[in-house]
């Protein structure tokens, strides 16, 4: 599975100690589903029944969005 997901930060996010969970680890998502980008925030639950072999798009790169197959990612040419 793939989904296709905005993003628009232009550079890194710096990550520290005020980053860690109570386990003392840092999460990153992986997903693009986060609202709390870079960080991990559960949002990939959602996508546990996505099948392999498809593209998936959410509304608004929400996990409560409704999510639709997409035949494809296609990007504009300037």
């Amino acid at each position: 599975m793939a989904r296709e997901v905005t993003h628009e930060a232009r550079g890194p996010t710096k990550l520290d100690e005020s980053d860690m969970g109570d386990d003392g680890m840092i999460y990153v998502c992986a997903c693009g589903l986060s609202d709390t980008k870079p960080l991990c925030d559960g949002s990939h639950n959602a996508t546990t029944d996505e099948a392999d072999g498809v593209v998936y798009k959410y509304d608004g790169d929400d996990s409560d969005g409704e999510r639709r197959e997409i035949d494809a990612i296609e990007y504009k040419s300037e």
